[in-house]
């Protein structure tokens, strides 16, 4: 899909921007803290629901502002379909809208503009806690399975309504019902989350043999948030139910899973070192993006946050390479342009951000 247009305003140092973006390389340059990295913010948060810096009221919405508000328009590549999208966000409540149509869900959105984003803290994604790479799964899965949605919200309330039952201490039948429904959506939605790694394993291991060869051979190891193995679902919750019950919460599940990546290189998971998590996160990210492709016949947009301090010439242009050849959009930002373009020959849109203002200077 291609952004033809994109308008944020309240956006960190942004009043009121504008921009047409070209369907290849749009690069996006200013010094540092002029607003750049805040328009992929707010590409990222209609397509999200969220900025990949956290929270919307974590400093996303200008001072002096009551809400962040993004619209854009784009083509779907595979079938040329024009699709608009709105979204005013106050950090506690939001309105959207879908092709002239009120939204009631955040999901709707998200479901609908496909953005991958690679920036600064992405190394979290192999560093960090379990809750991202939860994320990334499940980002997948609401683009390439069209029930799956329904299925996550039928866990997720199931599991609110448990956590409210344990808090309270209950221990009669009530939590016999929600133990039941908990199963009856977890047991499935895990085996969805198996079955895309399983999938996406093969696109993440060609494209960590380019990015990071000497780590050798990558593989996706799945951990679905209980001994699954030994217990399915049902009968995991009722054997820590005493504990949960003594906790508050609940303790197992698909809100526990996680997954890793392994390298043949690194045994015994030697710990990467971060230039490696930072390759090994975009590897993976990459390959979303390949795999939603083939999925759905269409690259996601893909945003490249300051590209030329988080890789070295070699990478960027590898990276780019690839990028180019598949007709992805891609959106760069940096203080100024990454050495690779110039040795790639290809066509660039160029904005400047100054003074909370973008100004196109070529393309």
């Amino acid at each position: 899909m291609h952004v033809t247009r994109l308008k944020v305003s309240g956006a960190r140092r942004l009043a009121e921007v504008e921009l047409q973006p070209t369907p290849g390389i749009n690069l996006i340059t200013g010094d540092n803290g002029a607003g750049k990295t805040s328009l992929l913010e707010a590409l990222h948060l209609l397509a999200y629901g969220r900025s990949f810096r956290g929270r919307v009221r974590d400093g996303l919405i200008r001072t002096g502002v009551d809400a962040v508000e993004v619209f854009a328009e784009w083509r779907e590549v595979a079938n040329g379909r024009a699709r608009r999208a709105g979204l005013r966000h106050s950090g506690q409540r939001w309105e959207g809208r879908l092709d002239g149509q009120a939204v009631n869900q955040l999901g709707e959105l998200c479901a609908a503009l496909a953005v991958v984003t690679f920036e600064p803290g992405s190394h979290a994604l192999v560093t960090g806690g379990g809750e991202p790479r939860r994320r990334l799964v499940d980002w997948g899965l609401f683009h390439v399975e069209p029930d799956f949605l329904a299925l996550w919200r039928r866990y997720a309330r199931a599991l609110k309504q448990r956590n409210a039952l344990l808090k309270a201490r209950v221990r009669d039948r009530q939590l016999d019902v929600w133990d039941h429904e908990l199963a009856e959506a977890g047991e499935p939605l895990t085996r969805r989350r198996q079955a895309y790694l399983d999938a996406l394993e093969p696109v993440l291991q060609a494209m960590a043999a380019e990015l990071a060869p000497a780590l050798g051979r990558a593989s996706l190891v799945f951990q679905p948030g209980w001994s699954r193995d030994n217990l399915p679902l049902a009968d995991a919750l009722l054997v820590v139910r005493d504990r949960d019950v003594a906790n508050g919460f609940t303790s197992v599940g698909p809100h526990r899973a996680d997954w890793r990546i392994d390298y043949a290189a690194l045994p015994g998971r030697e710990t990467l070192s971060r230039g490696q998590a930072k390759l090994t996160a975009l590897a993976v990210l990459l390959a979303q993006a390949e795999h939603h492709a083939d999925a759905c016949g269409e690259w996601p947009v893909v945003a490249l946050d300051d590209l030329a301090s988080e890789l070295d010439r070699h990478h960027q242009r590898r990276v780019l390479e690839r990028l180019l050849a598949s007709g992805a959009q891609i959106f760069i930002t940096g203080t100024e342009a990454p050495t690779a373009l110039a040795a790639l020959n290809t066509a660039v849109r160029m904005f400047h951000v100054e003074q909370g203002r973008i100004e196109q200077l070529s393309g």
